[in-house]
């Protein structure tokens, strides 16, 4: 034994001593050398390693298997009270911020508003290069939610991502030069379509989607070459016009289950968010988003599954063939996507080992498919639902009324945002539980017969013209009387602890708004939130209690990620409040710049300056309009400027409440709507769509609004519903 141990020091000493004369000639940390030695590493091998090496986080998910869970445990139960700030990084935006960083050997990689890309050294936090793709501002008119961006994707030295206008590129891991840029979308549908989401690499091929639904956009996923950008491969989620040939066989299967003239309107069934790989079965699978129109009756007359849309389809990675598909909302009416992360595993059923892929869509139904086959296994509601009572079979059974076709305006709980979005949920091993951030809020749906679908040539707000919500404030209303359901306009979140085993909840925490972070859990019994009230926290993975937070100064988006900084556990989160809700809306006193915040054992960083609340007064401008005329007003606004300020007169997100404008903004109407005075900003120019007197309007139904809700906010909607029944009456005339 003692021969064995003096071996055993003999062979330490000599490999220590080769280490030291190595590493004179190691390139220093940071430098460009060393981000393209360490990023060429990560290739088809190590992606498929992923879990194995823990210390990095190279791709969206963590690992293929997208479960965020990270075997790290240094911080633990015991020692996260001793987290502490090691760096913070402002990055000088104003809009929302949703990605996941990937790090490699301690350099980070993230996307931030406008599909800007920054690499930065995690040991210090200090930035190495940022390339800003220069998105034409005009682009925010065409998005539905924001100019953000999900990530990137990690490759054999090159940093790939997607664009807001739809280009796909790749940069120089080590100085961020272009590689070589494809655009996805062609030139004369471009402007339909939209990259939010991060690619994924499989197999030395780069996938993305696109979104669009709202904008006459038809799906479809793309392969390209990650060497050249050449596209591979292309999957369509809805089939064609049925007169010309399909580009793939499965289409013709799925003309079946549409009905009318259903590719005029493009169809919808963006794949904007969810792309998995699943290396033991060799197959991919792709979350299918909402229709278009929303509602089944005026995109496919005469019903109809509507295939593929709101489902998760496999495909076979090397040349995009359909493999099989299970659908979680038949026909979808509510823009209950299917585009909400997959996480894939093998959990114990009935007493076998099953194969299972886990997501919770925005339908409200937790799903547990059998992936070798797609077959259903089971699904309950882990939120509160009222447009389906079960899953029977594989199908929703629908509640009376649910379609909303009988003249009324309902109000249906998942609302479009659903009982749970893109926001990333987390699965642990240890403790069995997949951690998600669910959303408590209804929605109001309404078919107008007359009004059909609308071309995207007709430009409008942000949210699109092919939505069931309901333009007119008088319309009758059929409530949810159900105590569980959420009352209409309120809203709120909830993380939850799901057992998938058992398919309920575990355990649970209410949240005051419906937009918090996304999850991360960890081998250290803990799982890592940020929230809408600017905490970031730390929770045990077991019981949900709190052990840890830190104020982040504003509201989160994002997921965090950990990983080894030299043999040393870090921690980060990318804070940026905006997106869908963030734009118009918060519960924080003010919106900080976007920073990154990392945390170590032991950290002791002075953390950015907590300013004081933003308190913008509402204009003293008052109004002599007639109610008509305000009327009028109230409807442009909706039709051109509700996407993106949703929120006027209840307070502001990252974008400003226009009741609290200043005399000079608005004093300054006509050159900002007509002449494109902000634009630079992300204010669309809407002078080919107003007029001078259009101008007028809206203006005087923001200043009525300013003054209503401060004097008589019980009876503002009372008031403006009539004020717009009065101007509707005056254009019919």
């Amino acid at each position: 034994m003692k021969c064995q141990f003096t071996r055993f020091l003999i062979l330490s000493i000599i490999g220590y001593a080769l280490l030291g004369c190595q590493s004179e000639n190691l390139p220093v940390k940071g430098s460009q050398e060393h981000i393209k030695t360490v990023t060429k590493l990560v290739d088809d091998e190590r992606l498929l390693n992923a879990s194995k090496n823990p210390g990095d986080w190279i791709t969206y998910g963590r690992n293929y298997a997208e479960d965020r869970f990270s075997p790290l445990d240094q911080i633990d139960r015991q020692t996260v009270a001793g987290l502490g700030l090691g760096w913070a990084l402002e990055l000088g935006t104003k809009r929302g911020i949703q990605a996941t960083p990937l790090v490699v050997d301690g350099i980070m990689f993230i996307t931030g508003p406008w599909s800007t890309v920054y690499a930065i050294n995690a040991r210090n936090g200090k930035v190495i290069w940022k390339y800003d793709p220069e998105v034409p501002r005009e682009k925010a008119i065409n998005l539905c939610c924001g100019v953000v961006n999900r990530g990137v994707a990690l490759y054999k030295g090159a940093v790939i991502f997607g664009t807001l206008d739809g280009r796909l590129i790749s940069l120089d891991a080590s100085q961020g030069s272009v590689q070589w840029s494809v655009q996805t979308t062609s030139d004369e549908d471009g402007y339909r379509y939209s990259i939010t989401g991060a690619p994924r690499i499989v197999k030395g091929k780069v996938l993305i989607g696109n979104g669009g639904a709202e904008y006459k956009a038809r799906g479809y996923v793309t392969a390209y070459d990650t060497r050249t950008g050449d596209k591979l491969w292309r999957f369509y989620t809805v089939p064609g016009n049925p007169g010309l040939p399909f580009e793939h066989a499965d289409l013709e299967a799925a003309a079946k289950t549409w009905n009318g003239r259903w590719w005029e309107q493009g169809g919808g069934g963006t794949v904007w968010d969810a792309i998995v790989y699943d290396q033991e079965l060799d197959q991919l699978y792709i979350g299918v988003g909402n229709g278009v129109h929303w509602d089944r009756k005026v995109r496919s007359p005469g019903g109809g599954d509507n295939l593929y849309l709101s489902s998760i389809v496999a495909l076979n990675p090397d040349d995009g063939s359909y493999l099989w598909h299970y659908q979680t909302t038949p026909g979808d009416t509510w823009d209950y996507t299917a585009t909400q992360p997959i996480i894939l595993t093998d959990l114990e059923l009935d007493g076998r080992t099953r194969k299972v892929l886990m997501q919770a869509p925005k339908n409200g139904f937790f799903y547990m498919i059998d992936r070798t086959d797609g077959s259903f296994i089971s699904a309950e509601p882990y939120t509160y639902t009222s447009w389906a009572s079960n899953i029977e079979n594989g199908r929703p059974v629908e509640t009376p009324g649910a379609r909303y076709d009988d003249g009324q305006v309902h109000w249906i709980t998942p609302s479009s945002h659903g009982g749970h979005n893109w926001h990333p949920m987390s699965y642990s091993p240890k403790t069995g539980y997949v951690y998600i951030p669910t959303l408590h809020r209804a929605g109001a749906h309404y078919y107008d017969s007359e009004s059909g679908f609308v071309s995207p040539d007709l430009r409008g707000s942000g949210q699109g013209y092919n939505i069931s919500a309901p333009s007119k404030l008088y319309l009758p209303v059929a409530y949810d009387e159900d105590p569980r359901a959420p009352s209409p306009g309120t809203s709120s979140g909830r993380l939850v602890a799901w057992d998938p085993v058992k398919q309920k909840e575990a355990w649970g925490i209410d949240q005051v708004f419906h937009y918090n972070g996304g999850l991360l859990s960890t081998a250290g019994d803990l799982i890592f939130q940020g929230d809408a009230e600017g905490m970031f926290i730390a929770r045990d993975a077991y019981s949900g209690e709190v052990l840890w937070q830190f104020d982040v100064r504003s509201g989160v988006n994002a997921p965090p990620v950990t990983y080894l900084v030299d043999g040393q556990q870090y921690v980060s989160i990318a804070v940026g409040w905006g997106g869908a809700q963030g734009q118009s809306a918060k519960v924080v006193d003010r919106i900080h710049p976007g920073t990154i915040y990392t945390f170590r054992i032991g950290g002791s960083a002075i953390p950015p300056e907590n300013l004081p609340a933003l308190d913008r007064p509402v204009t003293q401008l008052t109004t002599n309009a007639s109610p008509t005329t305000i009327g009028n007003g109230y409807n442009l606004f909706s039709k051109y400027c509700s996407g993106c300020h949703w929120g006027t007169g209840r307070g502001s997100g990252s974008i400003p409440d226009l009741t609290s404008s200043s005399d000079q903004v608005f004093g300054a109407y006509e050159d900002i709507l007509l002449n494109g005075l902000l634009a630079a900003q992300g204010m669309p120019n809407f002078g080919a769509d107003l007029h001078k007197t259009d101008v007028e309007k809206i203006k005087a139904y923001i200043l009525f609004t300013a003054r209503s809700l401060q004097e008589d906010p019980e009876n503002h909607r009372t008031k403006l519903a009539a004020y717009q029944k009065l101007a509707d009456l005056d254009n019919l005339k």
